[in-house]
């Protein structure tokens, strides 16, 4: 599939070192066969990839440094995806959306991340606001905010995190008083992609009391009195999307903009972030399988003592373990997003294990493909360091490992309470013989208490 996108990572690169050029051009041995993202994809889906490939290599590959360096926000190009069908890969097709299942989307954001991770990862948040309108909304909200933005006319972020909680969500303080037929909006949203620049605004916030029951979903655009923005973040990565502070004062909002009822904004927005964690996995993947054909192909080029260092076994053995750690976080991540697609009852644990394992490896394997440029991988001529750079935030946001920020202390999804808890458990919340795990009082959720409440509650059928 590599091969047949037409996708040249080299020539991005541009540099009279002797650096890496086109993985695909040259007869040498190489992984390609093994780690072909192909594998397993039926035609239809092979299809959707290749076309996401082939505009990786045309439209971002050969602009990624550029925009990175300028930090620059490729309006147009995106705009161009949606002509795709970018822009709402899982909404429905009656709004405006191509109506694909999670799996297709991973498959497409994977082959773009190629191009431009950082603008790839916009691109699925900005999927992940639409899906939200489209699944929680009602019929008019649907109609009125949904084709603007499959067609990426208008671009959207997803506010959720605050400066002061941030993997504990469920404890955000942005207040919404209803005041009539509005909603007056006061507090701040931290680290919100796109801030400044999208034009909706997918705001979580509280309407009632403290919890997650208090929280509601509203829709603020652009212009609306009283949003406005902190200055522009200066991150290590993600430069091809501006990271701003959304600052509400007296913001007043119809009532009309929130989606779903009252109090079921955190439920809507865990649901979102559950394929938020699957999207943003599959773009580290993307990069990490871009990482490993330009090594590959620097291997096949460099020589250092009269040999190439694609004859050194211990650096064949690294890239092999490169393609392993590749290979495996694909397959985690195409599992979860079949398991979120058929609403599997272990869904919501698979998301949470892609996403913690398939970020941490791949982060690792841009990691190890710079170290195995040499001095060449730190320089910025050459893509890898943009790749490392550009994954590295990912083992952060959509819920940070190991906490995660998934669930508060005794609730599921649903707000219900349920038999959740954490890895170190203290001797007063282990279960009776039978029971389920329960949270210490206080406690904090994430990745590792979704997980153990997996194998513990769950023991039986494991046995």
């Amino acid at each position: 599939m590599w091969r047949s996108s037409g996708l040249r990572l080299g020539a991005r690169l541009c540099c009279p070192r002797g650096g890496a050029r086109a993985p695909a051009e040259r007869g040498h041995r190489s992984l390609v066969s093994c780690i072909d993202p192909s594998i397993g994809l039926n035609e239809e889906q092979k299809g959707y990839q290749k076309v996401a490939f082939d505009f990786a290599a045309r439209e971002m590959a050969p602009h990624m440094a550029e925009w990175d360096q300028k930090e620059l926000f490729p309006v147009d190009m995106m705009r161009k995806a949606a002509q795709l069908g970018f822009g709402g890969v899982y909404v429905r097709t009656d709004v405006g959306g191509s109506g694909l299942s999670r799996l297709d989307a991973s498959v497409i954001f994977e082959a773009l991340a190629t191009g431009c991770t950082s603008t790839t990862a916009y691109i699925s948040i900005h999927n992940m606001c639409v899906w939200m309108i489209d699944t929680f909304g009602s019929e008019e909200q649907r109609h009125r905010f949904c084709p603007p933005l499959c067609t990426m006319e208008k671009f959207a972020s997803y506010c959720l995190t605050e400066p002061g909680s941030g993997s504990d969500a469920a404890s955000l303080l942005t207040s919404a008083k209803r005041q009539g037929d509005h909603y007056v909006l006061n507090g701040s949203k931290a680290f919100i992609s796109g801030g400044g620049e999208s034009d909706i605004y997918v705001v979580m916030c509280r309407t009632g009391g403290p919890g997650p029951k208090g929280i509601s979903c509203i829709v603020v655009e652009k212009g609306t009195p009283g949003l406005s923005f902190g200055k522009k973040e200066k991150k290590v990565g993600w430069n091809s999307q501006p990271t701003r502070a959304v600052i509400f004062e007296d913001c007043a909002v119809p009532v009309a903009n929130r989606i779903g009822n009252e109090g079921q904004g955190f439920l809507i927005a865990m649901k979102g972030l559950n394929g938020g964690r699957i999207n943003v996995a599959s773009c580290s993947v993307g990069a990490a399988h871009a990482s490993v054909v330009l090594t590959r192909d620097h291997l096949n080029v460099r020589k250092q003592f009269g040999a190439l260092l694609a004859s050194n076994q211990y650096l064949q053995f690294k890239l092999a373990d490169m393609a392993t750690r590749l290979v495996a976080s694909r397959l985690m991540v195409r599992s979860a997003a079949v398991a979120l697609q058929e609403e599997r009852e272990d869904a919501v644990a698979l998301c949470a294990m892609a996403k913690l394992f398939a970020t941490d490896e791949c982060f690792a394997i841009c990691n190890q493909a710079l170290q195995m440029h040499g001095g060449y991988g730190y320089l910025k001529d050459y893509a890898v360091q943009q790749y490392m750079r550009d994954c590295r935030v990912h083992q952060i946001l959509e819920g940070k490992a190991p906490s995660g920020g998934f669930l508060p202390p005794g609730h599921s999804q649903d707000h219900q309470p349920g038999p959740v808890g954490g890895i170190f458990l203290p001797a007063a919340s282990c279960p009776a013989p039978g029971g389920p795990v329960l949270p210490p009082e206080g406690s904090s959720l994430g990745v590792a208490s979704l997980l153990v409440f997996f194998f513990v509650n769950f023991r039986e059928g494991l046995t």
